[in-house]
């Protein structure tokens, strides 16, 4: 949190996940088309609170904070996102079962 004491930081390199590489490129996408800013984006960060800090990784808070200006933007609606997120759900644990192999 700012200005607390963030401790050792670890320089190693590691690779990102199939769905973090996802969360960043979704990132980009929508703040070139100009649905958000980089203000935008860091403001609903920073209005998470502590509490995100502690329990949500670097690119969970990263996804909530896109979704977050997109519903501001009007692009969808929390329903809309709901009922998408049913229908991916349905479709089986994992996007292999998804994709049928």
């Amino acid at each position: 949190m700012g200005g607390q004491d963030a401790g050792p930081v670890d320089l190693d390199q590691h690779d990102f996940a199939l769905w973090e590489k996802r969360v960043d490129a979704l990132q980009v996408i929508t703040s070139t088309k100009g649905l958000f800013t980089v203000d935008g984006l860091r403001r609903v960060l920073e209005d998470m609170g502590e509490a995100s800090f502690e329990t949500m990784t670097y690119y969970e808070r990263w996804v909530a904070s896109v979704n977050q200006n997109l519903v501001e933007a009007g692009v969808y609606t929390l329903e809309e996102l709901g009922a998408r997120m049913e229908e991916v759900k349905s479709r089986g644990a994992t996007y292999g079962e998804a994709a049928g192999g």
